[in-house]
Order: C-alpha cells, then sequence, then structure tokens
C-alpha cells in the first residue's frame, strides 16, 4: 500500500503523517496486538489445554513473561517492522517521521500486548472487549473527547512520536494529548501491571481447565 501511495502522490510528509498516524498507529497495532496477545493464551484456556502447562513446575509469572515476549515479537515483525518500511517509502528516506512512528509503534504494540493478554486470562470475551476499547474508546470517543485521550494507549505512545519528530509533529498529525514523562510512566504502569496480573491470575487457575 506504502509503495502505491508514494508512486501515486511521490514523497510526501503530510501525507506520510496521515497514513502512518491512522492507518498503522490508529488501526494496524492495536488490531496486531489484540490478536497476538490473546491468541498468545486465550486458545488454551478456552480449550482447556492450559492445564498441561500449568502442571509443568514452572512459576505463572515466568510463563506469563514468555508469553508476553511472544506476543510482542509478532506485533515487532509483523507490525513495526512494516511501519519503519512504510515510513521510508513514503518519505523516501529513513527519516525523524519514520523513526517517531516506528518507536511509538513499538511502545504501544508492547503496552497492547501486555493489556490483551491480561485481558484474555480476565474473560473469554477479551477480543470483544478489546475491540470495544481499541475503536469505541481509543478512535471513537477518544477522538471527540478530549479528556478521553488521556487514558488512550495510543496517545501515550504518540507522546514518544512528537518528541522525535519534534516542531512539525502537530501539522504532520502526531500531536499527542499528554506530555512525554507522563506516557513514559503510564505505557510502563500499564505493561508491567498487565503481565503481573496475568501470572497473578494464572496462579488462580484451576488444574481441572475451569477458569
Amino acid at each position: 500500500m506504502a509503495v502505491a501511495i508514494r508512486w501515486m502522490a511521490g514523497p510526501d510528509d503530510d501525507l506520510a503523517g496521515n497514513v502512518l498516524g491512522h492507518l498503522v498507529a490508529g488501526t494496524m497495532i492495536p488490531l496486531l496486538a489484540l490478536i497476538a496477545g490473546t491468541g498468545a493464551i486465550g486458545p488454551e484456556i478456552d480449550d482447556g489445554s492450559i492445564i498441561y502447562l500449568l502442571s509443568k513446575p514452572l512459576s505463572r509469572y515466568r510463563i506469563a513473561v514468555t508469553k508476553f515476549v511472544a506476543a510482542t515479537g509478532v506485533v515487532l515483525v509483523f507490525g513495526v517492522v512494516p511501519t519503519l518500511i512504510a515510513g521510508y517509502v513514503l518519505t523516501g528516506q529513513v527519516s525523524r517521521l519514520a523513526l517517531g512512528f516506528t518507536l511509538g509503534a513499538t511502545a504501544a504494540g508492547t503496552a497492547y500486548c501486555a493489556l490483551y493478554l491480561a485481558l484474555a486470562v480476565l474473560s473469554r470475551h477479551a477480543v470483544v472487549i478489546g475491540l470495544l476499547y481499541a475503536v469505541v474508546w481509543e478512535s471513537i470517543i477518544g477522538g471527540f473527547v478530549p479528556g478521553a485521550q488521556a487514558l488512550s494507549v495510543q496517545q501515550w505512545a504518540m507522546s514518544l512520536t512528537q518528541r522525535v519528530i519534534g516542531d512539525q509533529a502537530a501539522e504532520l498529525g502526531a500531536k499527542a494529548a499528554v506530555g512525554l514523562s507522563t506516557g513514559v510512566v503510564l505505557l510502563s504502569v500499564v505493561t508491567v501491571a498487565s503481565v503481573w496480573y496475568t501470572g497473578w491470575r494464572l496462579r488462580g487457575l484451576r488444574l481441572t481447565g475451569d477458569e
């Protein structure tokens, strides 16, 4: 898609900002992380095969971290790397715009994976809940209600993108609703807390296959 856009419009930072901001940061990364995060452990819980993993002498927190790393790896390979490539194709160089959105995609993808992993051990409807958060809260409500943006993983990650891009961030569609320090702290807290909760929740699962 990036190649087609570049071929039709030529190198254009404004267009690149819109594509990377809305299509990549706003859609691709959240949905990919939802699939990877819930898919890392959700199916095992649903079909009861998680009991075989839990029967092994492994720390539940170690299992949680392993699942988190696996899910994040999927997002890095299929989401973050393509973001950098798309940024390069759209701008014609490894620009601050491309690097900024790549860093933001990395941070957001990591936090999303942890959050959706926690949802997977919390509810059998994790995919639906995750979709509601990504689509309804972040894209719809967050797009029209300024206060809601402060509770958006996308906006927290955008603070990193904004810092890398610099003064042109606002005109390129990379203006974050929160400051850099706030964004980094919230991303870190959500990521660590979600992985911890996943491990804690796994400790409470019975070896009968029931939640």
